[in-house]
């Protein structure tokens, strides 16, 4: 599926299945086709609206959801040109990874399982 194809789905809630890496391309998508602030805004209402969309409202996590715009917008601006998804993805495969997730080496597990993080962006425990 394209770029585009795929953004639309998501955008509607129609993209099935949707895993981590899904997620990261969402973000990617929108980081390269809106500034920062605006992609932020726009991709954390689309990925809420499409949590609600599949009756689950609580998987929205604000503090994950900005944590991973801001590292996948950082790894963009150090890239020599302006990447494709595919090759973004080859060189920053820990993104890609949830299980090993970058987020632990900024975040204690009671701050990002706590409501606040749920609700609000929450600044990193460790730097």
């Amino acid at each position: 599926m394209n770029d585009e194809e795929f953004v639309a789905r998501f955008a509607a809630g129609t993209l099935e299945p949707f895993h981590h890496a899904d997620h990261v391309r969402a973000a990617f998508l929108y980081l390269r086709r809106f500034p920062a602030p605006e992609a932020i805004g726009r991709f954390s209402a689309d990925l809420a609206r499409f949590a609600a969309s599949k009756g689950k409202p609580e998987l929205y996590h604000e503090t994950i959801t900005w944590a991973y715009l801001i590292l996948i917008r950082e790894r963009m601006a150090r890239s020599v040109a302006t990447p494709t998804w595919d090759e973004f993805a080859a060189a920053n495969g820990d993104l890609l990874d949830w299980r090993a997730s970058i987020l632990k080496r900024y975040y204690r597990a009671e701050t990002l399982e706590s409501r606040l993080a749920k609700s609000v962006f929450v600044f990193p425990d460790h730097f």
